[in-house]
Parts: structure tokens; C-alpha cells; sequence
């Protein structure tokens, strides 16, 4: 029966015992514009910060996910992208990304 070893490199999303500093960094940038962009979502007159934050989260998670290398990545990529997604669409809802400074 195969047991699995530590993680030699220290990386608690490597599992494949390989480091992945792209896909790392990648993980840790759309967890925090996800954050960002939920907290900032909450607040009406914060619309541009969670609406462009949720954007750049998303398209960031999604380049996460296209070259991600372990279950770990995926799972906390899909919780960033998740966060950064309901930011985007409030944001949206309560002005977009462009509002009250182009337009009526």
C-alpha cells in the first residue's frame, strides 16, 4: 500500500512534490482581488474598486485554472474566482465599472 510522502519543497499546494511558483502566486492573486472584491462589494459607493477588482480576479483565475497543476490549485482557485465573480456582478448591479464618471 502507497503511503504518500511529506511535500519536500514546502509548498502546501504542490501535492505532486514539484514546485509551482506561477501557479502559486497566481492562487495567492485571485484569492485576495477575490476578497477585495467581495468585501468592497458590500459597500454601495465602492463599485468601481469591487467591480474592476472582480474583473481582474476572474480573468486571473481563469489563466490560474487553465495552468494549474494540482487538486489543491483548482480548489482554492475556484474559491478566489468564486469570491471575485459575486464582487464583479454587485459591482455591476450597483454602478459598473465606468460609473457615475462616463456617461448620463
Amino acid at each position: 500500500m502507497a503511503q504518500s510522502q511529506p511535500n519536500p519543497t514546502g509548498s502546501l499546494l504542490a501535492t505532486d512534490g514539484k514546485p509551482h511558483p506561477r501557479q502559486d502566486a497566481l492562487v495567492v492573486v485571485t484569492l485576495v482581488l477575490g476578497a477585495v472584491a467581495f468585501v468592497a462589494a458590500q459597500f454601495h459607493h465602492l463599485h468601481l474598486l469591487s467591480s474592476w477588482t472582480g474583473l481582474i480576479g476572474i480573468l486571473t483565475g481563469a489563466y490560474g485554472q487553465f495552468i494549474s497543476a494540482t487538486t489543491r490549485e483548482r480548489f482554492l482557485l475556484v474559491i478566489g474566482l468564486g469570491a471575485a465573480a459575486i464582487g464583479f456582478f454587485l459591482g455591476m448591479a450597483q454602478g459598473g465599472l465606468f460609473g457615475g464618471l462616463i456617461g448620463y
